[in-house]
């Protein structure tokens, strides 16, 4: 439990929201209510073992931030307790409300315990990959996604691992849960335009056609879209990623709406795949973007937008 003043508003109420939920306790002194939610909401903080923050501002003392909030929400009455999500109010309620309301209220917007666990394996995990250990990379995503089957970033890291570790089935297993969500999140719909290359490259009877018998199509047809998509989707199995946007490009220049769009969607879809994690940056600054990343999503809006 902290205590708010003008002094720490800043730092511990806004920034440190940004990190985990801090619910906000507006009390008095001379107010009964208060007193009597007040040891509720320690028991509370206690019993959810650090998922959020119980701060404390008194409104006689520090009436510039109560009043602010209290206009904000149409409250008049005390207690009045805020609930701060990534340096924002993002709701609130009134009263010396029982425990029950208290944690329904708090579910709302604090992670469970399964969750936060997961997102501690996700960090782990990307820490282990830079470090070049990508079994234990493996190992922590995959209980990070046993743990919170709803973290789509711990997922998609995961298969994306899986895949670029040439352990398709693997991939495919970890990503049979969500594959018909692949039309509403796009990096789901990357991970399956993925698959679908390698299966492309690797089918299970027959042969696929090589770099050679496609370049021989192109260069008697320049126009020949089926064979450059086909080129495009071989080097996405072999993970050159950057000769497959060029071909994608070469389409797009050509016919943007080619077979409704599929050059672009792909194209979308790689750039998906390849961007890095964000780097964690200081309060208020924008990370920076990866070289390859922008350069390519610029040449893409050059060519869409000519």
């Amino acid at each position: 439990m902290i205590d708010i003043t003008l002094d720490n508003f800043q730092t511990d109420l806004i920034e440190g929201s940004m990190d985990r939920p801090v619910l906000l306790d507006i009390w008095a002194e001379w107010c009964g209510p208060c007193k009597q939610l007040g040891p509720v909401l320690e028991k509370l903080e206690v019993e959810y073992a650090g998922r959020f923050t119980l701060a404390k501002l008194d409104a006689d003392k520090v009436p510039q931030i109560s009043q602010q909030l209290s206009q904000m929400f149409g409250v008049r009455s005390i207690p009045f307790c805020v609930m701060f999500v990534g340096g924002q109010p993002v709701d609130g309620f009134v009263g010396a409300i029982p425990a029950e309301q208290i944690r329904q209220f708090l579910d709302k917007h604090v992670p469970g315990a399964d969750e936060l666990e997961a997102q501690q394996q996700e960090e782990e995990a990307n820490a282990a990959l830079a470090d070049g250990d990508t079994e234990g990379a493996l190992e922590k995503l995959q209980h990070a996604v046993a743990t919170d089957p709803s973290n789509d970033d711990a997922r998609f890291d995961y298969v994306k691992l899986l895949l670029r570790e040439g352990r398709t089935d693997d991939a495919k297993v970890a990503f049979a849960p969500v594959i018909d969500r692949t039309s509403l999140v796009r990096r789901f719909d990357a991970l399956q335009r993925w698959m679908d290359a390698v299966d492309f490259a690797a089918p299970p009877t027959g042969a696929a056609p090589s770099l050679a018998d496609l370049d021989a199509r192109i260069a008697t047809n320049k126009r020949d879209f089926q064979a450059r998509f086909d080129r495009a989707r071989l080097l996405m199995a072999q993970q050159q990623w950057t000769d497959a946007m060029d071909e994608l490009l070469e389409i797009l220049m050509r016919d943007k709406a080619w077979s409704e769009e599929l050059a672009r969607k792909t194209y979308i879809a790689v750039l998906e795949i390849i961007e890095p994690p964000k780097p964690k940056v200081a309060e208020g600054q924008i990370p920076p973007d990866d070289p390859t990343v922008a350069s390519y999503r610029r040449r893409l809006s050059s060519v869409v937008l000519s």
